[in-house]
C-alpha cells in the first residue's frame, strides 16, 4: 500500500485542479476562515452560556460558523446540513433541550480550550455518551478549524474516499466509527507527511478527492459507460469551478487596487494583506503602493496576524492609526468578510473608523440578510457595503475630487 499510496499522493499534488491545488495550499480564504470560525465559537458558547441560543438553526450564531466553513465549498459544500433544526424528528436535538443545549456548549469551550490531543479525545467520548439524537462527528467538521493538526474534518466523501482506499465499511454518523477512521488517517499521514502535511486538511482533502471520483486511482482501472460520463461531468464541473475562482481572484485584486488608490489620493498611508502584497493590476504592483512595513499596533500576535489579513487597510498618514478597513468578498464568501471586520473594530475601535465590504452586485440582497442577522446586530458594529460596479466606475471621481475617507460614503450603503 505504501508503494502505491505515494504514487496516489502525487497524482493529487500535480493534478493544478485538486483540492490540494485550488483549497489546501495558496488560498489565504481557507486560512482567513480559521480565525473568523473560531471567534464565532466563542460566540456559540457566549450565546449559550448566557441563554441567548436560539431554538432554531436559523438566525443563530451557529449557523454563523457554519456558512464560514461551508464557505471552504471545495471540500465543506453541505457541511452545515446535520445542524439544520428538523422538527418532526427532533433533531439535532440541541434547541429545545437546554441539558443537551449546556452540554454542546460545554463541549465545544473545552475543545477550543484543550491544548493535547487527549483532551480533545476524552471531550468527543464525554459527548457520545450523552447520546444526543442528531449530533454526530458532523461537528468534527468545526473541531477541524480549531485543531487541523488533532481534528480531520468528516463528510460523505471524505468517508467514501476511506473506504475506498482501505478497503474498509466504515460509516458515518458514528463517532467511535470517526476515531477509528482518525487513527488511520493520521497514522497513514505520518507515514507520508513529508508530502503531505501536519494539517490533517491535506489527506483529508485526498479522501475527498477519492470519494467524489474526481481521482481515479490507476490508470488500469475499468469504468464503465455510466461511470464514466460521471467522471467526465464531474471533472468538466471542477473545471468550471476552477476557471470561475481564477475570475473572481482577479475581481478581488482589481477591487483592492481601487482601494488602495483611492487611499492613496485621499492622503492615508495604505497597505493591502500581507498575502497579497506581491499582486499587480494592470502593471500596478500592490508593493509599490503599500506601506512597506506594517504600522506597529498594540495587540496580541494572534489578533494581529489576522488584522494583516484585512483586504485593504488605510492609516492616518504617519501613524499607526487605522482609519478604514475593507474586506473584499467573492461571490461565494459574506459572513468570513464579516466576523473579521468586527474583529478588527474590538482590537482597534476608538470611533473614527469605518469598516465596508466590497461585495460583487448580485450578491448585494444576501449582504443586505447577513448585516441584518441578530447575531451581527448585536455586535454593534456599524458595517456599510459598496458594489463592485460603483466602487469601478467611481474610483477616478473619488480619487480626484475627495478630501477624506468621508467621500466613500457617496457609493457606500447601509441596511
Amino acid at each position: 500500500m505504501n508503494s502505491n499510496l505515494s504514487q496516489i499522493i502525487l497524482q493529487y499534488k500535480e493534478d493544478k485542479q485538486s483540492v490540494f491545488n485550488t483549497w489546501f495550499i495558496n488560498n489565504e480564504e481557507r486560512l482567513k476562515a480559521f480565525r473568523s470560525i473560531r471567534r464565532g465559537v466563542m460566540q456559540v458558547i457566549d450565546d449559550i452560556k448566557n441563554k441567548k441560543f436560539p431554538n432554531d438553526f436559523k438566525g443563530s450564531s451557529l449557523e454563523f460558523v457554519l456558512t464560514c466553513i461551508t464557505e471552504q465549498k471545495q471540500v465543506f459544500e453541505g457541511a452545515s446540513h446535520p445542524f439544520y433544526w428538523k422538527p418532526k424528528l427532533r433533531i439535532p436535538d440541541i434547541y429545545e433541550n437546554e441539558n443537551n443545549k449546556q452540554a454542546f456548549g460545554q463541549f465545544l469551550e473545552n475543545c477550543l480550550n484543550a491544548k493535547t490531543e487527549e483532551q480533545i479525545i476524552k471531550e468527543i467520548i464525554r459527548l457520545d455518551s450523552l447520546k444526543i439524537k442528531g449530533l454526530g462527528p458532523s461537528v468534527a467538521s468545526i473541531l477541524y478549524f480549531l485543531h487541523p493538526t488533532i481534528i480531520p474534518p468528516f463528510n460523505t466523501a471524505i468517508i467514501n474516499g476511506f473506504n475506498f482506499l482501505f478497503k474498509d465499511k466504515k460509516k458515518l454518523g458514528s463517532w467511535s466509527e470517526y476515531l477509528k477512521l482518525r487513527e488511520v488517517m493520521i497514522d497513514t499521514n505520518n507515514q507520508h507527511r513529508s508530502v503531505l502535511s501536519s494539517d490533517l486538511g491535506a489527506i483529508a482533502g485526498l479522501l475527498f478527492e477519492i470519494g467524489t471520483q474526481k481521482l481515479v486511482l490507476g490508470s488500469d482501472v475499468y469504468l464503465s459507460e455510466p461511470e464514466r460520463k460521471k467522471l467526465e461531468k464531474l471533472i468538466e464541473k471542477r473545471q468550471q469551478d476552477v476557471q470561475q475562482e481564477k475570475e473572481e481572484e482577479n475581481l478581488h485584486t482589481e477591487m483592492q487596487y481601487h482601494l488602495l488608490k483611492i487611499g492613496s489620493a485621499l492622503g492615508y498611508d495604505v497597505i493591502a494583506a500581507s498575502n497579497d502584497r506581491s499582486r499587480s493590476h494592470c502593471g500596478n504592483n500592490f508593493s509599490f503602493m503599500s506601506l512597506q512595513q506594517f504600522p506597529e499596533i498594540n495587540l496580541d500576535k494572534e489578533t494581529l496576524n489576522t488584522v494583516k489579513l484585512i483586504d485593504v487597510l488605510w492609516f492616518q498618514k504617519n501613524t499607526n492609526n487605522v482609519i478604514a478597513a475593507f474586506e473584499v468578498e467573492k461571490s461565494t464568501s459574506i459572513y468570513s468578510g464579516i466576523l473579521r471586520l468586527t474583529d478588527l473594530s474590538y482590537s482597534i475601535a476608538d470611533g473614527d473608523e469605518v469598516f465596508y465590504l466590497i461585495v460583487p452586485d448580485k450578491r448585494e440582497k444576501d449582504v443586505c440578510l447577513q448585516l441584518c442577522r441578530p447575531a451581527i446586530k448585536q455586535n454593534n458594529v456599524v458595517i456599510k457595503y459598496i458594489l463592485f460596479s460603483e466602487l469601478r466606475s467611481n474610483c477616478d471621481a473619488l480619487c480626484k475630487f475627495g478630501e477624506s475617507h468621508h467621500i466613500m460614503e457617496k457609493i457606500a450603503k447601509a441596511v
